[in-house]
């Protein structure tokens, strides 16, 4: 009785939540019945009800499959190394905008750094081969009209790695700002007076005071990036790669739409989505697991 005199007094506030519980069961709990797929020999036309049960045999087969290794280790690779690269970007980004003192000059700086997050991957694919193309390239008719060799950012495997992480930093950093910036706006501003009295500089006020405020948010954000660490998004590896990298470029995503949609195999492509999630869901809890025993922060 007393849940429903609560609700009855508030019920505008559970009527907001409508919209939002309606979207995640529609677009995020719904299509879990496709789960299903992995687990039987899908066809298009018999649909998931009318197609033949083959239980495990799905994933039997794409461990099988040699591709499968590789682009496993394309994906933890590239996440891995983003997550050393592109992670702490963000938060130094943030700090160097935080200690900005002319207004005009930080909001401006924000502005630019804020616009690469709003460019389609097709776009910054064609800056990206104009930039950084072999034969067409700005950099490299640069190097060549100095007189040097043309370096080959997009067809070497190295070169192609280092150009792939930054255009990442390049096009996330600024973004990943915002949530740094936030917490920051929080810290108590008597802490930095307290240590203006005391004699502190710059650096050490950062040091002792900036970052230890912002470790609940690091930790939060640590966390999450690693339950992606399986999962890598489809249009930045296969717009900036291309056959000379393949060995490299191709991950999860790109092998889930070639299997699935280019080969019309919707189970194989199904397990392989299926895995991700999984794993996924393991990375998160063993980090936020670890994170609460080592620095006594977690997200559950």
């Amino acid at each position: 009785m007393k849940g429903l005199s609560y609700l009855r007094r508030y019920w505008q506030l559970y009527a907001l939540l409508v919209l939002p519980v309606s979207y995640f069961i529609i677009f995020k709990y719904g299509p879990m019945y496709g789960i299903l797929i992995a687990f039987k020999d899908f066809n298009f036309f018999q649909g998931i009800n009318g197609s033949e049960w083959i239980g495990l045999d799905g994933f039997r087969e794409v461990f099988a499959m040699p591709d499968f290794y590789k682009v496993l280790r394309n994906t933890l690779m590239l996440n891995f190394l983003d997550l050393i690269v592109s992670f702490p970007a963000p938060l130094f980004l943030a700090i160097m905008l935080y200690e900005l003192k002319i207004g005009w000059f930080k909001k401006l700086s924000q502005t630019i750094l804020y616009i690469p997050h709003f460019i389609s991957w097709v776009i910054i694919g064609g800056i990206v081969l104009q930039v950084f193309g072999t034969q067409s390239g700005m950099i490299n008719n640069i190097i060549t009209s100095l007189g040097f060799d043309a370096i080959p950012f997009l067809t070497d495997k190295k070169d192609w790695l280092i150009t792939y992480l930054a255009v990442g930093v390049w096009q996330s950093a600024g973004w990943g700002t915002i949530i740094y910036l936030a917490a920051l706006t929080g810290i108590n501003r008597e802490l930095f007076e307290a240590a203006d009295v005391d004699g502190a500089g710059r650096l050490r006020k950062i040091w002792s005071i900036t970052l230890p405020s912002l470790k609940p948010t690091i930790v939060t954000l640590l966390i999450i990036n690693l339950g992606h660490m399986i999962a890598i998004g489809f249009e930045r590896p296969y717009i900036i790669g291309n056959t000379a990298v393949r060995d490299y470029a191709d991950v999860l995503s790109t092998f889930v739409y070639r299997i699935g949609i280019e080969s019309g195999q919707y189970t194989i492509a199904t397990v392989v989505g299926l895995f991700q999630a999984l794993v996924g869901l393991v990375f998160v809890l063993g980090a936020n697991y670890a994170s609460k025993k080592l620095a006594d922060q977690s997200i559950l």
